[in-house]
């Protein structure tokens, strides 16, 4: 049914567990949320603001993953495999995209600043599974690891420190989207 095959250095899996993965969730998020923005750009130009807050939630979190890629994994791993196949769109073509049209071709007005706190509740929604996923099935064994972004390789208190700062991360960005974003619409 769904064929999206998602491989990062050896990390694979097919059909609905691609679904554990923020760069699958984020992007599917993002095209839910731009679906509705189409729709209701065709019957007003009034956003409601929760649709407008799901806007800045959902660039946040592929500008997350395009950022990852881009500064932390990509020189570590080769950014030739991380931007192949489905994920030449995923990390990068789809998160570009996002912050293009949100920060340029978006007419809405300002954002409040309460719009970025929320943005990092995905991110800690997300964390709080993988965490919860952790303790209750454990860690396993490479390569049937519960544990597929390594968080926890140097032990749970890392792995917690490594939670906070994606956090604070996400925050950051929302931030800054934000920023340019009210700039623009001064």
């Amino acid at each position: 049914m769904f064929a999206v095959r998602v491989s990062i250095s050896g990390l694979t899996s097919n059909g609905i567990e691609n679904f554990k993965y923020y760069t699958v969730l984020s992007n599917v998020a993002c095209g839910a949320v731009a679906g509705f923005y189409l729709v209701r750009t065709g019957k007003d130009h009034h956003m409601s603001n929760g649709l407008v807050a799901a806007k800045l939630m959902s660039v946040t979190a592929v500008t997350l993953t395009f950022l990852t890629i881009a500064l932390f994994l990509g020189p570590i791993y080769g950014h030739a495999i991380l931007y192949r196949g489905s994920n030449f769109f995923f990390h990068l073509i789809i998160p570009i995209l996002a912050i293009i049209d949100f920060v340029i071709l978006d007419t809405g007005g300002r954002i409040p600043f309460r719009y970025a706190v929320y943005s990092a509740f995905p991110t800690i929604i997300y964390g709080c599974c993988y965490a919860l996923n952790l303790f209750v099935n454990g860690i396993g064994q490479w390569p049937e690891t519960n544990d597929w972004y390594g968080f926890v390789n140097w032990g749970y208190p890392m792995g917690f420190c490594i939670f906070g700062m994606i956090t604070i991360a996400t925050f950051g960005i929302a931030c800054f989207l934000r920023a340019i974003k009210n700039k623009k619409t001064q």
